[in-house]
């Protein structure tokens, strides 16, 4: 598969992950899935392959705007990163999902925070944080 028929596939499998977080939280499959991290779990070996498969692009790396500049220019190397994203923000959905069903924080209230994360990472995290916060302090 080339790098554009994998981004459409962890896309969707991403989505469909989301979805069920956001409208069908405490069904078996979902709480399964969440349970045991299965679809992260696929995106970061999706990801490690990418990542180690393609890492040795001249002047590429993490130490310095440039260089991440060039790892994202190697459509591998961008499709390794959006996986990256979608692992580490699924996981942070997870936490969320967990968290408040621990603190009784209604599913109405997280359906914000998931889709902020879902859409914009760390603004979702920061939103249910906020929530947690103030229902912790009524």
């Amino acid at each position: 598969m080339n790098p554009s028929n994998i981004f459409s596939v962890v896309g969707a499998i991403a989505a469909l992950q989301w979805f069920l977080l956001i409208f069908f939280p405490l069904w078996k499959m979902t709480q399964l899935l969440v349970r045991y991290r299965v679809i992260p779990l696929v995106l970061s070996a999706i990801y490690c392959i990418y990542i180690t498969g393609f890492f040795s692009v001249q002047g590429a790396g993490f130490g310095s705007i440039a260089e991440v500049r060039t790892l994202f220019n190697n459509d591998q190397l961008l499709l390794a990163g959006w996986i990256h994203y979608l692992a580490f923000d699924l996981l942070v959905g997870f936490y969320i999902l967990q968290s408040a069903h621990k603190e009784s924080i209604s599913h109405v209230l997280v359906i914000p925070c998931l889709v902020l994360t879902f859409m914009f990472g760390p603004c979702g995290y920061l939103l249910y944080q906020m929530i947690r916060k103030i229902k912790a302090s009524i």
